[in-house]
């Protein structure tokens, strides 16, 4: 039977396009499943059986033959850095890299063929993934870079490398100070400055970069909606840069061109709150392709780098519990800005890595809730990645969303404990905890910090396997969830998330036809299998996007 809410919606229409002879699962309670479905400019119309859905159609339909395959709503990620995965997506990327030895001889081959002066950047290693986890120094690359000026992210984004020109022409000296918010890692026995910049030191070095070009970050824009559409994304929940807007620049040139294949949802800096409301007054009104999604702010750092905040010391740096973030100081201003911006009527979404950043956040929330009012905000908080028992109950009873990216369990699984101890991580990337105490569960990537498949995401969080394989039964197994949980975190708990669960995340009549076609049904392949499913065709806004 087609769906009753659907009876008024198709009557004098006929499909663009239908897709037909499909396992169809359309999140939806009423019809769980189906054959097939219908799509009218970029809305799905009908859901129902192939005889119901043929009939719809004529000979200007396009048909899409599932051949028996799992249809799925596009994926919706909660967490990207568009363009600088774009960004590197064009330049050094590093991700693959394996050793140390890796490493060096990936800069090597790309400074041979780059004209001296020129900057070597990309970024995406990851030094506790290394047979020893030593990390980079200047020297293991300066005589391979005498002529270029080397910058390069670690995977998590919160470390930079330099080379010694990079280092140089930033004027950063063993008598440099560390910035607010960051630190300058200096070798212990000279003073002298090893080449790794944590959190805002990174800027020094950044700063003295060459912006792209406009032609440059359309062609990263291009990259990363291709790579997008290749493994099922069809909506991203941005951070988007805000260093002169150029980000949203981009975004709005391809809107304005009808360009855009991904849909993004762009939240831009807390400490530039004021700005949205600026182009809303200067006559932007957002649209399914392209919306203002609020602020985005720091508490702290990362784990990787040693900057998150924690409670008690690090078990491998006992010197140091993290750090709080440069938008955290003076004392006061991040609540400060969240209430400003909350009384605007604009979202947020704050980082918080270690568990006392998390306990410092929710304080925070609570007090800006009890001062502005009750309403539906969805406070969000980015990665909740480290939390004590009464802070996840807390966050479910305050209505937080927890913003959560499982892609990071498979890799930081494999070193965590070795900086926070075994204890601690009881309650690491606490998926099954947060939605047991009743918390609202979205899911995302990160990405570039981890790939942007959203399938590895869906393997982590079900097997809480790691990248070394020394977890078979799974790294905290208490923690994992179900494939069902997973696809709901990924489609409408993140279409919750930006106030979008009445225009997608389900395959149901009035939704975006934004769909997928995958190679296999991840609700019944044997677990370890999940993170082999491949996209065979991606739909977004009615069109077909990717195929292959």
């Amino acid at each position: 039977m087609l769906m009753t809410k659907e009876k008024r919606l198709i009557r004098g229409m006929q499909p663009d396009l239908i897709i037909i002879n499909g396992r169809i699962w359309t999140g939806e309670p009423e019809l769980p499943y189906a054959e097939a479905l219908a799509v009218q400019a970029d809305i799905i119309i009908a859901v129902g059986s192939n005889d119901q859905i043929r009939l719809l159609s004529s000979s200007n339909t396009e048909v899409v033959d599932a051949d028996g395959h799992l249809v799925l709503p596009g994926f919706i990620d909660n967490h990207t850095h568009l363009l600088v995965g774009g960004m590197q997506l064009l330049s050094l990327n590093l991700r693959q890299a394996g050793s140390k030895a890796e490493f060096m001889q990936a800069v090597a081959n790309r400074a041979a063929t780059t004209s001296p002066g020129i900057w070597i950047t990309g970024g995406g290693w990851n030094n506790d993934q290394w047979p020893g986890g030593e990390i980079p120094a200047k020297e293991w690359i300066d005589s391979m870079t005498p002529h270029n000026p080397v910058f390069l992210a670690r995977s998590d984004l919160h470390i930079g490398f330099a080379n010694s020109l990079a280092l140089k022409l930033a004027g950063i000296t063993r008598n440099t100070a560390d910035p607010a918010g960051g630190a300058i890692v200096r070798d212990t026995d000279t003073g002298e400055p090893t080449g790794i910049l944590k959190d805002t030191a990174v800027r020094l070095v950044q700063n003295c970069i060459p912006a792209p070009s406009e032609e440059q970050y359309d062609q990263a824009l291009i990259a990363a909606m291709r790579h997008a559409a290749q493994v099922g994304v069809t909506s991203v929940q941005d951070i988007t840069a805000w260093a002169d807007w150029n980000d949203w620049k981009t975004f709005e040139r391809f809107r304005q061109q009808e360009k855009l294949t991904l849909r993004i949802y762009a939240r831009t800096q807390i400490t530039e709150w004021e700005k949205q409301l600026e182009l809303m007054a200067a006559g932007f009104c957002g649209d399914a392709w392209l919306r203002l999604g609020g602020v985005k702010g720091f508490v702290d750092g990362s784990l990787g780098s040693g900057t998150a905040l924690m409670f008690g010391p690090y078990q491998d740096a006992p010197a140091t519990a993290g750090l709080l973030a440069e938008q955290m100081f003076p004392a006061g201003i991040m609540q400060e800005r969240i209430t400003a911006a909350d009384k605007a009527g604009l979202p947020v979404s704050i980082h918080a890595i270690g568990d006392k950043a998390n306990h410092i956040l929710l304080d925070i929330f609570e007090a800006v809730i009890l001062a502005n009012g009750k309403r539906d905000r969805r406070f969000r908080i980015e990665h909740a990645q480290h939390l004590i028992p009464a802070d996840i109950e807390r966050l479910a009873r305050l209505g937080i969303l927890a913003s959560v990216q499982p892609g990071h369990v498979y890799e930081d699984g494999c070193w965590a404990e070795k900086r926070i101890g075994r204890q601690r991580c009881q309650l690491t990337y606490a998926f099954r905890s947060l939605l047991t105490a009743g918390a609202s569960l979205s899911f995302g990537t990160d990405w570039p910090v981890v790939p942007l498949n959203p399938f590895q995401g869906i393997y982590s969080a079900v097997t809480r396997r790691t990248q070394d394989g020394r977890n078979p039964e799974g790294w905290v197994p208490e923690q994992k969830l179900s494939v069902a949980d997973c696809l709901y975190a990924y489609m409408q708990g993140s279409a919750y998330a930006e106030f979008s669960e009445s225009a997608k995340g389900t395959l149901s009549p009035g939704k975006l036809a934004d769909i997928l076609v995958v190679s296999q049904d991840v609700m019944t392949v044997l677990p370890e299998d999940i993170a082999k499913t491949k996209v065979l065709c991606t739909i977004a806004g009615g069109k077909i996007i990717y195929q292959t």
